[in-house]
């Protein structure tokens, strides 16, 4: 990626965010593919727990949409383009393909799981990277998406874990 930067009053280095504002489009990518990775969920789901996850996977995703905009924001904010459009995002997300045959609640329990997990990684990842580089401002932005990915993803895989006790020794 090759960054345009506009001229701004923002006191990072242009170089640095430059850096920025590719790290943040990569992972505006990946966020606009879990939307709607999450939307596929949404609408397809089946199954006794229908309801409950239908309105789960729309809680998701109006999270998520949030932190679609919390990024693209910081990447205009930088003086940058944000990169949105769903040719770009189906060229440049490093997420895995969501199943599209798929439609028992737990199967997209799974999968949605899955996505939020992967993506969860990405933005932890991006909390350093962003932090390495000196933009204070978009690392913390990570942060507060990997904090919500983490309530999400235990909120779905709330749906098919069990519990496992471990024997302690004595």
């Amino acid at each position: 990626m090759s960054s345009v930067v506009y001229s701004t009053g923002n006191d990072l280095p242009e170089k640095v965010r430059s850096q920025v504002i590719d790290l943040l489009n990569q992972r505006l990518a990946d966020a606009i593919d879990l939307e709607a990775q999450t939307k596929q969920a949404h609408w397809n789901v089946k199954g006794p727990q229908f309801i409950a996850l239908h309105k789960l996977f729309d809680e998701v995703y109006a999270a998520v949409e949030e932190y679609v905009d919390l990024l693209a924001e910081r990447v205009v904010a930088l003086g940058g383009i944000a990169e949105g459009t769903v040719r770009i995002v189906a060229e440049r997300s490093e997420l895995s393909e969501y199943p599209h045959t798929i439609a028992d609640g737990p199967a997209h329990v799974n999968a949605l799981a899955g996505a939020l997990a992967e993506f969860g990684g990405h933005i932890q990842r991006a909390i350093d990277e962003t932090g390495e580089l000196g933009d204070a401002g978009a690392a913390d932005i990570c942060t507060e998406i990997s904090r919500g990915i983490d309530k999400w993803l235990w909120f779905v895989e709330a749906h098919v874990q069990v519990a496992v006790r471990s024997e302690g020794k004595r």
